[in-house]
């Protein structure tokens, strides 16, 4: 689906979907929509654009368990242990959570030790919820430029204070940073999961500096549980945390590249 006009329909499609629907609701809207065929035929297109609107709808499905279980070769529908931050292992159940969830939000619970995922798996899940924190950094982006173009003090609005416009093209900066890496790790073909665990890093950094910027901006309004961006730095935290977060994927490639002495070029700038 390379015509313009196609993806715009799609994602208008889908984003009217993730609106009306979350969780088991969403996960069955998908499903009707294609999802399955699109991400057989069309996974470079498909995982961008969809995990890229969840983050930014703030809605949420299972939808990881299919990318990781198509690389697995699992029939489609299940739900696979993933690893998860500080060596704990969490299964992402479609529908209601039976026991307790990890976040009240999300249908992610632990469970015992897992499978270690292949490189191929991680790789692409990687990805994928490196495009869910893209989606959810702009989220929180919208929010704060919103209230710095509307909220009026000493007289003008706090869009104007140099601060906020720091913090605001930090954060921007940082997103089309991880957008970038996300890009180049589609491109390359990623066979030693290098460029994915990266891309997944940057991405997590990207999603916690835009919680915390946008934080800064929004200030007082931001803590209250009626305004949303609380919900999307949590979403954040548990997305980071998933196959591994930041500080962990960060550790890890500062150890391939030692035992390897080198660093490869994973993009021709």
């Amino acid at each position: 689906m390379d015509d313009p006009e196609s993806l715009r329909l799609l994602e208008t499609s889908l984003r009217t979907t993730m609106a009306a629907a979350s969780g088991g609701k969403l996960d069955a809207a998908l499903t009707e929509l294609g999802w399955g065929d699109m991400l057989d035929e069309m996974p470079g297109i498909a995982i961008p654009l969809v995990f890229r609107l969840l983050g930014e709808t703030g809605a949420h499905a299972p939808v990881l368990n299919d990318v990781v279980s198509r690389e697995t070769g699992a029939a489609p529908g299940g739900t696979p242990p993933l690893p998860f931050a500080g060596g704990a292992w969490v299964i992402w159940a479609r529908g209601e959570c039976v026991g307790s969830a990890i976040d009240d939000a999300l249908p992610i619970q632990r469970v015992a030790q897992g499978d270690w995922l292949p490189s191929s798996a991680l790789a692409a899940g990687r990805q994928a919820l490196g495009w869910w924190l893209v989606g959810t950094g702009r989220a929180m982006l919208s929010l704060a430029r919103r209230h710095a173009l509307d909220r009026v003090q000493f007289g003008r609005h706090v869009s104007s204070f140099q601060a906020i416009r720091h913090r605001l093209a930090e954060t921007l900066v940082a997103i089309e940073g991880a957008e970038a890496t996300l890009r180049v790790a589609a491109q390359v073909g990623d066979h030693d999961g290098l460029a994915s665990l990266l891309a997944k890093a940057a991405a997590g950094q990207a999603a916690l500096t835009a919680a915390r910027h946008c934080q800064q901006v929004l200030a007082g309004i931001g803590f209250t549980a009626e305004h949303p961006l609380h919900r999307h730095v949590k979403r954040s935290l548990i997305l980071d945390g998933l196959l591994g977060n930041t500080r962990e994927l960060t550790r890890e490639a500062g150890k391939v590249l030692a035992d390897n002495g080198f660093a490869p070029r994973l993009a021709q700038l």
